[in-house]
């Protein structure tokens, strides 16, 4: 049988750039070479490029082709680990489409609602599933200082600032007085013209790694109550160091310890894996995707925080770790997505 045309796309326009090559290299690393043609495909602001041997080699945006020892390469299949712009917003996903060229993530719709957490955030309150936390959507510009107090109507400090479309903490500040608030927003407006101000909630947070397998494969009937899907253990972040939440440095600088499987009430444990499974089918999701939770312990209540549907994929990222504790390596779960995308 000919072997597939597999373009592995990273990098992106956004702060997770570096990120998304990190992914990318360790996804490379662990696909079957012999089973497929592999190519790596770099996304920049100077243009999109096949990285071969060293060189940068242009793309044909026209049919998503590039040229390989004087033949045309077209493509049966995209693996996505582009994180944030252009990959996790849609945009990526209707270019593939309109091409009619199959990608391993969420489709375009699920994509752009999901890449938007202000947007997102209403639509799983509607589901009822899970609580969200109050938050304020603001556009376009910072408020005046005379706007601030209310902005905060309804809310106390300390609060989020984040971008509204955007990942890895990019930009996101624990504000804790009005005095830090306008200056973390006016930060948040440097990565995306929306900005999403978030009740802080307090407790443990947790995450849960979900995905399709393909037909026919060894883990059909592995859960009765997770049926199509493989539902990973539950993984507790816990910032050290100073760290008071998993921001950037936490997630990619060691300062964070990251408990896999969380030693957490199974009861918990299962009623994110739950939760989870069903937020992927009301979503809309395909591909690998990672659901975030906040669980405050006062309350006894889990609350939703976002929805990452190109999860970093590195050695050392909280999927591929959740993977490896149910005896998945990263080969078989990259060999899983492409086969369940091809099907």
């Amino acid at each position: 049988m000919e072997k597939k045309n597999i373009a592995l796309v990273m990098g992106g326009y956004s702060g997770e750039h570096e990120v998304s090559i990190a992914s990318g290299n360790q996804v490379y690393g662990q696909l079957d070479h012999t089973k497929y043609n592999i190519y790596k495909i770099v996304i920049d602001r100077e243009g999109w490029y096949w990285e071969h041997d060293g060189e940068h080699r242009p793309v044909d945006r026209g049919d998503f082709s590039v040229v390989d020892n004087g033949r045309k390469v077209l493509f049966d299949l995209a693996f996505i680990i582009v994180h944030g712009n252009p990959g996790e917003n849609g945009v990526l996903q209707g270019y593939f489409d309109m091409l009619g060229i199959r990608y391993t993530t969420c489709g375009f719709y699920t994509s752009s609602l999901t890449f938007h957490k202000g947007y997102c955030n209403p639509v799983v309150k509607g589901f009822g599933l899970v609580k969200v936390a109050k938050s304020v959507l603001l556009y376009k510009e910072p408020p005046t200082d005379a706007k601030l107090d209310e902005l905060m109507e309804g809310m106390h400090y300390p609060v989020f600032v984040k971008p509204a479309a955007g990942g890895s903490s990019v930009a996101t500040t624990k504000v804790k007085s009005r005095e830090q608030l306008l200056p973390a927003i006016r930060e948040a407006f440097t990565e995306d013209h929306q900005v999403l101000v978030e009740q802080f909630i307090p407790g443990r947070e947790f995450d849960c790694g979900v995905m399709q397998f393909p037909k026919g494969s060894k883990y059909e009937g592995w859960n009765p109550d997770f049926k199509h899907k493989l539902v990973f253990p539950v993984t507790e972040i816990i910032p050290i160091g100073g760290h008071e939440f998993f921001d950037y440095e936490a997630k990619y600088d060691g300062f964070s310890n990251e408990v896999c499987p969380a030693q957490v009430d199974e009861s918990i444990a299962h009623h994110i894996q739950e939760v989870s499974y069903r937020l992927y089918d009301l979503l809309g999701c395909r591909g690998i995707v990672r659901f975030d939770y906040i669980y405050n312990t006062e309350e006894q209540e889990l609350y939703f925080l976002e929805v990452n549907t190109i999860p970093g994929q590195s050695a050392e990222s909280i999927v591929p770790k959740q993977a490896r504790a149910m005896g998945i390596s990263p080969a078989e779960l990259y060999e899983m997505s492409i086969q369940t995308a091809l099907e």
